[in-house]
């Protein structure tokens, strides 16, 4: 811990050893005007939301099978009771030993939040593609208590574009994040998608997003973004990793999220 402390200290020096000081009415008048911008973006997220739940929606008439605690269970299944539910789409293919460090930088945070959005009509779900038996090790050795269930052997990752076969990769190109891009990241890529379902039974797809909109489910990087040293990347998310595995801090460079 040590050294880790010592490494932190040397990779924030050069942008915090030089910084300005000044007297406190001066930091009031420039925290005030930081404020002006603060609100702006506040008012823009709430737009922004507002506009995504206008988004039109798709019905789902496919039919999808998940492995799951309980048994076998169908897209209708996993809402829970709820009539909405939100998907996080976990990178962990078959035959991994263990799921993604940035997904579960990400995962870290559901449990909290599930004290709360299961009280408010929300269900919340994190689908992989690996056997379930490959998944729930990994889930013990976290400690989540999220529900957390298997698409393998189904079309779902592939039809929401989190998946993607041996022959797509290697064409050069694969369909993420509304576009075409190479692909050097391997079968799997982060997402989440948003689902309804109404009175009647009916599925609707209504919202995925990809690739760094799933910043907005890591609160960790809201704590970090106050702070002076901010985020302390070299690359994106360079810093973190398993929670159980900080012993190792910035040596493990093939990480899938670095």
């Amino acid at each position: 811990m040590e050294k880790q402390n010592e490494m932190l200290a040397g990779i924030s020096a050069e942008s915090t050893e030089h910084h300005r000081v000044v007297s406190q009415q001066e930091w009031i008048e420039e925290r005030k005007e930081l404020l002006k911008k603060e609100k702006e973006l506040t008012r823009l997220n709430d737009e922004l939301a507002r506009q995504r739940r206008t988004l039109p929606w798709v019905k789902i008439d496919k039919l999808y099978s998940f492995e799951t605690e309980q048994g076998s269970q169908t897209l209708s299944d996993l809402f829970g009771g709820k009539s909405q539910l939100i998907i996080y789409h976990f990178m962990f293919g078959p035959g991994w030993k263990e799921g993604c460090p940035g997904c579960s930088f990400l995962a870290d945070h559901i449990d909290g939040a599930n004290l709360h959005l299961a009280h408010h009509d929300v269900s919340v779900v994190v689908v992989s593609r690996a056997p379930l038996q490959e998944l729930l090790p990994f889930k013990n050795r976290m400690e989540w208590k999220f529900k957390w269930v298997s698409s393998f052997g189904s079309d779902f990752n592939y039809d929401y574009f989190v998946s993607f076969t041996q022959e797509q990769i290697a064409n050069g190109e694969v369909y993420y994040n509304y576009r075409n891009q190479i692909n050097d990241e391997g079968t799997e890529s982060p997402g989440t998608s948003v689902f309804f379902k109404d009175g009647s039974g009916n599925i609707y797809h209504t919202y995925s997003s990809y690739s760094r909109a799933g910043d907005i489910l890591i609160g960790a990087h809201n704590y970090l973004d106050l702070t002076p040293k901010g985020r302390n990347e070299d690359s994106t998310m360079d810093w973190m990793r398993h929670h159980d595995k900080y012993d190792d801090f910035k040596k493990d460079s093939g990480s899938c999220c670095h």
